[in-house]
């Protein structure tokens, strides 16, 4: 099963998102937005900007 992003209003009223694998484990969580269409622009963004990211181990 493919991953899935989930958008929600939290208990203070924001929307946030997460990113969930195939498993239902919840791999990133969004800040939390004024408004469910900022919150849409930041899933958009994070699904542009993964696929080219490159990984820096700061360890």
């Amino acid at each position: 099963m493919a991953g899935k992003f989930e958008l929600f209003e939290d208990k203070a009223g924001k929307y946030r998102f997460r990113l969930k694998a195939g498993n239902g484990e919840i791999i990133a969580v969004g800040e939390a937005y004024e408004s469910k269409a900022a919150a849409k622009k930041g899933i958009q963004s994070v699904i542009r900007n993964a696929a080219d990211a490159k990984v820096v181990d700061q360890t």
